[in-house]
């Protein structure tokens, strides 16, 4: 079933709704890593009263929606048979282990305008979610700042930061994350 955009774009915010934030709103569990398996997850979304108000999920569906999300939000484990969200989890249940990795020497967060002053006063803190996301290059940073105002691309010295003792993880669809950006490591591009 070839899904058209807007299809897409709604089956996959949904889904990052409930992988990453809600899986009680459908009666599923996640496991520590965030991981559901698929066959649970489709017979829940599937119900009448719970699931997604669109035409039924099916497996060829969410193959389809893992495989042409432009920001790869879900992992799909090696057998198939389970899915998960690739980070962002505001949810108790989840504390996804990301492997340390070393990052380039600077990295980029896209915010709106309006955010800078007190992210330059007080950082970057991951606020409901686990950890501060972070983009690989500045064009990504870019689109992500725009989708809450005016976009500005800030700089982190990860050079500093890894100096100064903080750790970064990279996740499954390449996000970088940290648990906070202190304001001495900020810059503006």
């Amino acid at each position: 079933m070839m899904l058209n955009e807007k299809q897409l774009k709604s089956i996959s915010k949904f889904l990052s709704f409930i992988l990453r934030h809600h899986p009680e709103q459908i009666g599923i569990t996640l496991d520590k890593d965030g991981w559901v398996d698929i066959d649970t997850l489709l017979t829940q979304v599937n119900h009448p009263e719970r699931g997604f108000t669109g035409n039924p999920l099916t497996y060829e569906v969410l193959l389809e929606v893992v495989e042409n999300n432009d920001k790869k939000r879900f992992t799909l484990s090696e057998d198939g048979k389970r899915i998960r969200a690739a980070q962002g989890h505001s949810t108790a249940q989840v504390q996804v282990e990301h492997k340390v990795a070393t990052p380039p020497q600077i990295l980029y967060h896209g915010t709106a305008e309006r955010s800078v002053p007190s992210i330059m006063e007080q950082g970057l803190h991951s606020a409901s979610r686990h950890f501060v996301h972070l983009s690989a290059d500045a064009a990504t940073a870019v689109n992500v700042g725009s989708r809450h105002g005016k976009p500005v691309v800030l700089t982190i010295d990860t050079v500093a930061m890894l100096a100064a003792g903080h750790q970064f993880y990279l996740a499954d669809n390449g996000v970088w994350l940290t648990e906070n950006v202190p304001p001495q490591f900020i810059g503006k591009l």
